[in-house]
Protein backbone atom coordinates (compact mmCIF):
# COMPACT_ATOMS: atom_id res chain seq x y z
CA UNK A 1 0.00 0.00 0.00
CA UNK A 2 1.36 3.79 -0.97
CA UNK A 3 1.28 5.56 2.10
CA UNK A 4 2.09 8.82 0.21
CA UNK A 5 0.06 11.77 0.42
CA UNK A 6 -1.02 13.24 -2.85
CA UNK A 7 -0.16 16.72 -3.60
CA UNK A 8 -4.21 17.62 -4.10
CA UNK A 9 -4.88 16.50 -0.68
CA UNK A 10 -2.60 19.45 0.50
CA UNK A 11 -2.79 21.64 -2.03
CA UNK A 12 -5.28 24.70 -0.77
CA UNK A 13 -8.28 24.60 -3.17
CA UNK A 14 -7.92 27.33 -4.80
CA UNK A 15 -4.68 26.02 -6.83
CA UNK A 16 -6.45 24.12 -10.06
CA UNK A 17 -5.71 20.60 -11.08
CA UNK A 18 -4.01 21.61 -14.40
CA UNK A 19 -2.63 24.72 -16.11
CA UNK A 20 -3.50 28.01 -14.31
CA UNK A 21 -6.89 29.78 -13.14
CA UNK A 22 -7.97 33.24 -12.20
CA UNK A 23 -8.57 33.87 -8.47
CA UNK A 24 -10.50 36.48 -7.20
CA UNK A 25 -8.14 38.56 -4.76
CA UNK A 26 -9.57 38.75 -1.30
CA UNK A 27 -11.18 35.60 -1.55
CA UNK A 28 -8.90 32.89 -0.87
CA UNK A 29 -5.81 35.44 -0.98
CA UNK A 30 -4.27 38.83 -1.37
CA UNK A 31 -1.57 39.52 -3.27
CA UNK A 32 1.14 41.69 -3.14
CA UNK A 33 2.79 42.03 -6.58
CA UNK A 34 6.26 43.35 -7.22
CA UNK A 35 8.54 43.29 -10.16
CA UNK A 36 11.38 41.15 -11.70
CA UNK A 37 14.53 41.27 -10.20
CA UNK A 38 13.33 43.19 -6.91
CA UNK A 39 10.82 40.83 -6.72
CA UNK A 40 13.02 37.78 -6.87
CA UNK A 41 15.25 39.71 -4.34
CA UNK A 42 12.86 40.06 -1.64
CA UNK A 43 11.77 36.51 -2.31
CA UNK A 44 15.15 35.05 -1.77
CA UNK A 45 15.09 37.10 1.25
CA UNK A 46 11.64 35.73 2.83
CA UNK A 47 12.98 32.09 1.60
CA UNK A 48 15.88 32.59 4.25
CA UNK A 49 13.81 34.40 7.17
CA UNK A 50 11.54 31.29 6.93
CA UNK A 51 13.99 28.44 6.49
CA UNK A 52 12.72 27.91 2.60
CA UNK A 53 9.16 27.47 3.50
CA UNK A 54 7.91 31.08 2.58
CA UNK A 55 4.35 30.03 1.34
CA UNK A 56 2.72 30.40 -1.91
CA UNK A 57 5.09 32.48 -4.32
CA UNK A 58 3.89 32.82 -8.35
CA UNK A 59 5.84 34.89 -10.83
CA UNK A 60 5.47 35.10 -14.32
CA UNK A 61 7.76 33.26 -17.17
CA UNK A 62 7.75 36.45 -19.41
CA UNK A 63 7.03 40.34 -19.93
CA UNK A 64 8.25 42.48 -16.38
CA UNK A 65 8.40 39.15 -15.19
CA UNK A 66 6.15 40.08 -11.80
CA UNK A 67 6.61 38.06 -8.49
CA UNK A 68 3.60 37.45 -6.56
CA UNK A 69 3.55 37.09 -3.16
CA UNK A 70 0.39 35.51 -2.02
CA UNK A 71 -1.45 36.43 1.73
CA UNK A 72 -3.86 35.59 4.03
CA UNK A 73 -7.09 37.21 2.94
CA UNK A 74 -7.81 40.72 4.06
CA UNK A 75 -3.75 40.94 4.96
CA UNK A 76 -2.81 43.52 1.69
CA UNK A 77 -5.26 46.20 2.94
CA UNK A 78 -3.72 46.11 6.33
CA UNK A 79 -0.46 47.23 5.25
CA UNK A 80 1.46 49.70 4.05
CA UNK A 81 3.57 49.03 1.14
CA UNK A 82 6.14 50.38 -0.44
CA UNK A 83 4.91 52.49 -3.86
CA UNK A 84 6.55 49.60 -6.12
CA UNK A 85 4.18 46.90 -4.13
CA UNK A 86 0.92 46.89 -5.58
CA UNK A 87 -1.23 45.36 -3.39
CA UNK A 88 -4.35 42.95 -4.81
CA UNK A 89 -7.22 42.57 -2.55
CA UNK A 90 -11.11 43.03 -2.25
CA UNK A 91 -11.08 46.26 -1.44
CA UNK A 92 -8.06 47.82 -2.99
CA UNK A 93 -9.35 48.83 -6.61
CA UNK A 94 -12.77 50.17 -7.63
CA UNK A 95 -12.19 46.76 -9.93
CA UNK A 96 -12.41 43.40 -9.36
CA UNK A 97 -8.30 42.27 -9.55
CA UNK A 98 -7.93 38.18 -10.57
CA UNK A 99 -4.40 36.60 -9.76
CA UNK A 100 -2.99 33.97 -11.45
CA UNK A 101 -2.86 30.78 -10.04
CA UNK A 102 -0.72 28.00 -11.81
CA UNK A 103 -1.62 24.28 -10.72
CA UNK A 104 1.24 22.59 -8.42
CA UNK A 105 3.05 20.54 -11.79
CA UNK A 106 2.31 20.62 -15.21
CA UNK A 107 2.21 22.94 -18.12
CA UNK A 108 1.59 26.61 -16.58
CA UNK A 109 3.50 28.94 -18.82
CA UNK A 110 3.51 31.77 -18.17
CA UNK A 111 3.36 31.45 -14.78
CA UNK A 112 5.15 29.00 -12.62
CA UNK A 113 5.51 28.58 -8.67
CA UNK A 114 8.74 30.32 -7.24
CA UNK A 115 7.50 28.53 -3.98
CA UNK A 116 4.70 26.57 -3.13
CA UNK A 117 1.69 26.68 -0.50
CA UNK A 118 2.46 24.09 1.85
CA UNK A 119 0.45 22.53 5.37
CA UNK A 120 2.71 24.53 7.48
CA UNK A 121 2.70 27.75 4.50
CA UNK A 122 -0.31 27.64 2.80
CA UNK A 123 -0.15 31.89 2.64
CA UNK A 124 3.06 34.13 2.71
CA UNK A 125 3.25 35.93 6.91
CA UNK A 126 2.57 39.92 5.97
CA UNK A 127 5.03 40.45 8.70
CA UNK A 128 8.02 38.63 7.29
CA UNK A 129 7.25 40.27 3.58
CA UNK A 130 7.72 43.47 5.36
CA UNK A 131 10.95 41.98 6.82
CA UNK A 132 11.99 41.08 3.68
CA UNK A 133 11.29 44.30 2.01
CA UNK A 134 12.87 45.99 4.67
CA UNK A 135 16.24 44.02 4.23
CA UNK A 136 16.23 44.10 0.61
CA UNK A 137 18.66 47.08 -1.08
Amino acid sequence: MNDEISPRAWAPDWVPESGFRLRLAGVHFDAVRIQGQLGEDIAKQLSRLTDHDPGPIVYELNGFRWMYFLLPPGAARERSWPSYAQRYSSRTRSAAAYVGVPALYGATWPLAWRSLPTPDAPHVDPELLEKAIGMTP
